[in-house]
């Protein structure tokens, strides 16, 4: 899939991505429901004017919202995982800027493996994340090289 469509998104891609993390909350144990779908489109809707945000497939299965004032990722979902959407959504990212940050929910543990192999550090503990759960902070630089 590394080939994979990856385009600017659009605001009427917001429902499309609403419907992917509402069922990741459902297929997640450990992950409250604080939001309904509709709740979660309009939320998106409201953050795509101020981020860089990115979709991949058509339709879409993955998106990947992107905070360039903090250089951080605000959100990245797939419809589907271990296919190669979220490398090629974070390889974007990765294309265009050498440091880039994101929180993970500590109890995420499979994400945690897939940003480790794609050369995030962890840097910090936070006990309470927005949503009460505690978070990680992975950070990732651009191997620049050694300048003699």
């Amino acid at each position: 899939m590394r080939d994979m469509m990856v385009r600017g998104g659009e605001l009427k891609d917001a429902e499309k991505c609403a419907e992917i993390v509402s069922s990741w909350i459902s297929n997640t144990e450990w992950m409250p429901r604080l939001y309904t779908q509709p709740e979660l489109t309009t939320m998106i809707k409201e953050a795509m004017p101020h981020r860089e945000f990115w979709v991949a497939g058509h339709p879409v299965i993955g998106y990947l919202s992107f905070n360039v004032e903090l250089s951080q990722v605000s959100a990245l979902y797939t419809a589907i995982q271990g296919k190669g959407v979220g490398k090629v959504l974070l390889d974007k990212i990765k294309e265009r800027y050498h440091y880039i940050n994101l929180w993970s929910h500590k109890a995420n543990e499979k994400a945690h493996r897939f940003y480790h192999r794609e050369g995030f550090r962890i840097s910090r503990l936070k006990e309470k994340g927005g949503d009460g759960i505690p978070e990680i902070q992975f950070e990732w630089r651009q191997n620049l090289g050694v300048v003699i």
